[in-house]
């Protein structure tokens, strides 16, 4: 089978800008998420225009999907957070073309974790997270309550990655264990919502106290990018031009909750200033000082 893997990927090897390819085997990977094939093969080139492109193959018995996508497609992508299997792949792939020791020095960014991926990727945890707890809150309130559970349980999700985050590794698919051994206070809050002999209501009810106070502790980690971008001028902003930086652009969907969030918290002020209809004034926003 390998003689099949290998005539798949070879001619792309030899391609200018191929930078690497890594082989992700069922057989040898038994926890990576494969999407129901035999083995991936990943290859990042450097090409913008790539973006992430997929072809299905059969070799023999084996079912076999190739990746190709851009290195760029690749960054963000680990930064944002928008494939968690693409972490575990470049982890446990078996690399077999590597130009220049391009992967190596990816596999090295992705271990060393630097600080300015790391608080940017705790700051979308953060984001992601009070969006499903806002919601999960609202719809408890509104006796919606497997739906509460449901975005509850994806809120604890988002708060796991941002614990896992903030001790300086990449969230995992197994990242349950990976919170069990590095905060256990999280760990216990997963457990009593899952096997707690409370009724729903009251596992929910009691979750979303729990969960209150593990977002106040987290606000300050969680909200640091966004507050660094704010800092890097003086004066006050509208909402349209916070959306409008582009370190923001990964969490601009959920911007307004997280900005509302930080009013409550006094993390920002609001400043009013006229406008020219009487009594309606613009709103902006400032940094506490």
């Amino acid at each position: 089978m390998d003689m099949f893997l290998r005539q798949l990927y070879q001619d792309r090897a030899s391609e200018d800008d191929t930078l690497a390819i890594l082989v992700i085997e069922k057989e040898l990977s038994p926890l990576s998420i494969l999407d129901g094939f035999d083995a991936i093969v990943l290859v990042i080139k450097n090409n913008p225009e790539v973006d992430w492109h997929v072809k299905h193959y059969q070799l023999g018995t084996m079912k076999v999907a190739l990746h190709s996508l851009s290195q760029t497609t690749m960054h963000h992508s680990l930064i944002a957070g928008t494939h968690r299997r693409l972490v575990d792949w470049l982890f446990h792939g078996k690399i077999v073309f590597d130009r220049n020791e391009f992967l190596q020095g990816v596999k090295e960014r992705i271990e060393t974790f630097p600080p300015g991926d790391r608080i940017k990727k705790m700051t979308i945890q953060f984001t992601k997270m009070l969006r499903r707890f806002d919601e999960g809150k609202t719809l408890f309130h509104n006796n919606h309550s497997f739906d509460a559970f449901s975005n509850m349980m994806h809120s604890l999700h988002h708060l796991a990655r941002l614990a896992v985050i903030n001790h300086g590794f990449y969230p995992e698919v197994t990242v349950w264990e990976q919170v069990r051994k590095i905060e256990p206070e999280t760990y216990k809050l997963y457990q009593e919502l899952l096997m707690s002999e409370e009724s729903l209501e009251q596992r929910i009810e009691l979750l979303i106290l729990a969960t209150e106070l593990a977002v106040r502790s987290k606000t300050e980690i969680g909200s640091q990018h966004f507050l660094t971008l704010l800092a890097s001028r003086d004066g006050s902003w509208t909402i349209a031009e916070m959306m409008e930086i582009p370190e923001v652009q990964d969490y601009r969907i959920d911007l307004e909750l997280l900005v509302n969030f930080l009013i409550e918290k006094e993390f920002l002020l609001i400043d009013h200033q006229e406008s020219k209809a009487k009594g309606i004034h613009h709103i902006r926003y400032k940094l506490k000082s």
